[in-house]
């Protein structure tokens, strides 16, 4: 009997199931002021050509120089994804012809990169997780931009990108699915804003995903003809490339033909890749050792130093708040996905005097209810109307019985649109809850003796009705009643409890 699991995303063919197989090449752009081999800022944005140095232009004479900032920032994300450092490592010359690689050739690491193999952890929505491995990542310098868009007959070339740092970091063929590429590239982001080696902003192009496509009969294990889509800006579109490109393979091979190797483009307007040219090999790009750079090589103190200053990273979060805050898998996952959210819940829920509240608690509001508001307004974190310290404060007078979990949702309103403390604003509006029993009592007293019809369909066995009496009750108090002394209080009237 076969115990392999079944893939959970399948291709239904006309000849039968097709499993997808990806892998993916992120480029992502180091986090540093100046570029990988020359003093130019790397920063983005600015008028076109006017973060260029000779080096960058490639004028003749020029020499690189490596930009140590740069290889540290390799080596932390490197210790980051959990990888292999290599010691020693070598520059090569790529070579190939664009308009905007001044050089003809691109510096790259081939045979032996920085980084060696490490391992991803994807948490998957329904609270499961995957592992993926990285096969390397290697340091390279980025090209220049060409622009078709500036004149109606000329192409123009800008040069500012020419020369920043990019650590490409390439996984293992481990994905089985669009919605694990979609984790994998998110749990990458998060990994590396967190060490800030990469600022992960996809729109302005500093991280940016190649993404390797193969199909194969489900059950097979073969590796067939794979198809790169270049260039991909955006978790969702590379979502939406693999499933076009994964079904333009089944179709080629259902139809009895054979995939060609090639490099395409995705557009997401028309829902299609489209070929850009055949997919060249290694011996292509001919490949030799930088002979104006040397072997980069570090010892294991160097290594230690970088590994000394890393921060509590995702995962190791993620684990911390279940065990600590008592929090599911779920709930630790979305909240340790950006660093400055997950110190924000741990504000909430650790309190600025230690005391440590309901994590449970924490998390629903932060999650629910916080996250909730800033996706409305379309504001970060950092932005929040209401900070940590007053969110605890409500949950501090929901916990004292101060006030009801439904006064508190009205409390945080204000607190969102005032930015007041919670505790002011009870006080000032005379919310607090009302838990004096015979004020309560007084007002059961009243919707019974209104209702007198149902409460004989109550002491008959129709205790359904009683939610319908604990809203009066409610109403009655204008919602400042301890809900479950009201309940409680109603049973005893009824007859349904000893008194």
């Amino acid at each position: 009997m076969d115990d392999t699991p079944a893939p959970a995303y399948v291709i239904r063919g006309d000849t039968g199931d097709w499993e997808v197989v990806i892998g993916l090449e992120v480029h992502a752009q180091v986090v540093s002021q100046a570029k990988l081999f020359s003093g130019a800022s790397a920063t983005f944005g600015g008028a076109p050509n006017s973060h260029v140095s000779l080096v960058d232009a490639a004028m003749p004479g020029m020499l690189p120089v490596i930009n140590r900032v740069c290889v540290e920032q390799a080596v932390r994300t490197g210790l980051g994804l959990r990888a292999h450092i290599n010691h020693r490592s070598v520059f090569a010359r790529k070579n190939y012809f664009y308009a905007d690689l001044p050089q003809g050739y691109q510096i790259s690491q081939y045979e032996l990169p920085v980084v060696g193999e490490g391992t991803v952890i994807l948490d998957m929505p329904d609270g499961s997780s995957r592992a993926v491995g990285i096969e390397r990542l290697h340091m390279e310098q980025d090209a220049g931009k060409s622009m078709h868009d500036q004149h109606p007959t000329k192409s123009f070339i800008d040069l500012n990108r020419a020369g920043v740092a990019l650590m490409e970091i390439v996984s293992k063929p481990d994905m089985r699915s669009p919605e694990e590429a979609g984790a994998y590239l998110r749990k990458l982001r998060s990994i590396l804003r967190y060490l800030g080696t990469c600022d992960g902003n996809m729109e302005e192009g500093s991280m940016r995903a190649d993404v390797n496509v193969s199909v194969r009969p489900v059950g097979s294990t073969e590796l067939r003809t794979r198809c790169e889509v270049k260039n991909v800006n955006s978790v969702r579109f590379v979502m939406q490339a693999i499933e076009v490109e994964a079904a333009r393979h089944v179709e080629i091979w259902e139809a009895g033909r054979e995939v060609t190797q090639e490099t395409r483009l995705f557009d997401p307007g028309r829902g299609e890749t489209r070929s850009m040219r055949g997919k060249e090999e290694a011996h292509d790009y001919r490949y030799f050792p930088d002979p104006d750079l040397l072997p980069l090589e570090f010892d294991d103190a160097f290594v230690e130093g970088i590994r000394a200053t890393l921060p509590e990273l995702p995962d190791d979060k993620k684990a911390r708040f279940i065990q600590d805050f008592g929090l599911t898998p779920y709930d630790a996952s979305v909240l340790v996905v950006d660093r400055r959210e997950a110190d924000f819940f741990e504000a909430v829920a650790q309190g600025s005097d230690g005391r440590r509240r309901d994590g449970k608690t924490a998390a629903n509001w932060v999650i629910s209810t916080l996250f909730g508001t800033l996706n409305k307004r379309g504001l970060g974190i950092d932005e929040s109307p209401v900070s940590a310290e007053n969110l605890g404060k409500l949950i501090d007078l929901i916990a004292d019985d101060t006030i009801s979990g439904r006064i508190a949702k009205d409390v945080y309103e204000i607190m969102v649109e005032t930015g007041e403390a919670p505790d002011r604003i009870v006080e000032e509006r005379g919310l607090k809850q009302v838990t004096d029993t015979g004020a309560i009592e007084a007002a059961i007293d009243a919707v019974m003796a209104a209702n007198p019809d149902k409460v004989e369909q109550v002491r008959g066995g129709k205790e359904k009705l009683l939610g319908w009496f604990v809203g009066q009750v409610m109403k009655q108090t204008q919602g400042k009643a301890n809900p479950g002394m009201v309940n409680e209080l109603l049973r005893k009237k009824m007859g349904l409890l000893d008194a």
